[in-house]
Formats: structure tokens, C-alpha cells, sequence
């Protein structure tokens, strides 16, 4: 198992686990980042933060602070 910041562009895998708890928590549940989730890693911006990932059909960019708090099974 790895956090999803951890994961380069073409990688692929299934959430497991969000490591946190209150809003932020909330927020990454609201934008579909729940158990058995397939994300693939699209591409990091220049300066490495934020990077955007392909999940249930849409876009979508997380913080490496944010991602860190997602375990995955890759």
C-alpha cells in the first residue's frame, strides 16, 4: 500500500483509505474519492503541485498535501 502522492503520470490504482479526519475529509469524499475507486494519474503541474488524476469520469486535481492523506492498493 502507498499514499496517492507517491504515484508518477500513467499509474493506476484502487483507494483504500482516507487518513484524516473533519472538512477535509468531507471534501474528498464529496468529490467521489471513496473505497474501491479506480484513479489513474494524469500529469503533475511544473513545480510538482497540484496533480491532476482521472477518476468516475471527470478531472481532478488534489494538493500532494491532499493526496497524501489517501492510502491506495496500486
Amino acid at each position: 500500500m502507498s499514499t496517492l502522492d507517491q504515484l508518477c503520470p500513467g499509474q493506476r490504482c484502487i483507494v483504500c483509505r482516507i487518513n484524516c479526519q473533519g472538512p477535509i475529509r468531507r471534501r474528498l469524499l464529496d468529490m467521489g474519492l471513496t473505497n474501491g475507486v479506480e484513479i489513474e494519474v494524469i500529469r503533475t503541474a511544473p513545480m510538482g503541485d497540484p496533480v491532476e488524476y482521472r477518476l468516475r469520469g471527470y478531472h481532478l486535481s488534489l494538493r500532494k498535501s491532499e493526496a497524501s492523506q489517501v492510502q491506495v492498493l496500486e
